[in-house]
């Protein structure tokens, strides 16, 4: 298939990396394959302790440094050996806050991965319809596959509402591995700064998009091969098992603390919500705090939400038990 070039649109592909020798090479591979060329690859190590870095350094020297650029983690220390590991969103957050990093739009990539042919230019297509100036996030559905690249099935498809702050505030739809986002947006994550507290840089950029007025796309096309191993950082979501591992998390207070996260995160940009999302953020507190009649009846106010009714029961009997 031709590829597609556009040099008034260019790509940030956001690669963060941490031990990924055994799959990085299929997924250096999917970006070569894009039927959009217009992209050049930022990887972040950080701190490989095996031949991630001398593979990514190979494509280097094959594709040259204009299209591919090598960091350092934000992890310190002298050497790529000796610095402690930062973790994958403090990674992402160091790339999409880098100033030397500049582009018409910005993809965020994990290392064990395989993007389908068209990702990009599927997401682009729907980019190129918003305004320059208003935040916009494309993210889809995924494609499962085990560690030996054989498809398993699909993500849970998250179409019963429309993308939404009330939605991000209770959930992450899009996951990174999918999203695509502009300028005005990748403005934002970096108003809020790279050294904020987050739970995940997905879900931060699902709330902050939403919460300052953008607009989201929630695409039921996989457009990404999504690798289910043992050593990954987070699922897939799918089947009973998970839902019911959620549950206990959120029964158990984990929920509760990633709100903690979300919120304290959230209010050094509370000045930057729209009107209606402030009224929904601050009637979220009410939720959390006070008795339970109106604990309750904040909640129902708010409209928050997740994706499934299973979900959203799941949501009022946190409130009831004051774990939201």
């Amino acid at each position: 298939m031709a590829k597609v070039s556009d040099t008034r649109l260019t790509v940030a592909i956001l690669l963060c990396t941490h031990n990924g020798a055994k799959f990085i090479v299929p997924q250096l591979d999917s970006f070569h394959a894009q039927t959009y060329d217009g992209w050049r690859l930022w990887a972040s190590d950080d701190a490989s302790a095996d031949a991630t870095v001398d593979i990514l350094r190979q494509y280097q020297v094959r594709w040259g440094t204009e299209r591919l650029a090598i960091l350092a983690g934000p992890a310190t220390g002298a050497s790529a050996s000796s610095r402690p590991q930062s973790g994958a969103s403090a990674n992402f957050l160091s790339l999409v806050c880098n100033p030397q990093i500049q582009a018409n739009a910005y993809a965020y990539a994990d290392q064990d991965d395989v993007w389908e042919s068209n990702k990009l230019i599927r997401a682009l297509a729907w980019l190129k319809t918003i305004p320059a100036h208003i935040p916009a996030l494309y993210c889809s559905r995924t494609r499962l596959m085990d560690e030996g690249g054989s498809d398993i099935g699909l993500s849970p498809l998250f179409n019963r509402h429309p993308p939404s702050f009330a939605n991000a505030l209770a959930q992450n739809i899009g996951g990174g591995n999918t999203m695509v986002f502009n300028a005005a947006a990748r403005a934002l994550l970096l108003e809020a700064g790279g050294s904020v507290t987050i739970v995940g840089h997905d879900w931060w950029t699902y709330q902050l998009v939403t919460g300052c007025g953008g607009q989201v796309l929630y695409d039921p096309y996989p457009t990404v091969r999504y690798r289910q191993h043992e050593r990954q950082l987070v699922g897939s979501n799918v089947g009973v098992l998970a839902r019911l591992s959620r549950a206990v998390l959120a029964f158990g207070g984990r929920f509760k603390s990633w709100t903690d996260i979300n919120v304290r995160a959230l209010e050094r940009m509370r000045s930057r919500l729209t009107p209606e999302n402030q009224r929904i953020f601050d009637l979220l507190h009410a939720a959390r705090t006070g008795w339970l009649p109106g604990r309750l009846a904040a909640l129902k106010k708010s409209g928050i939400h997740r994706q499934g009714f299973v979900d959203n029961v799941g949501l009022y009997i946190a409130v009831l038990l004051n774990r939201l």
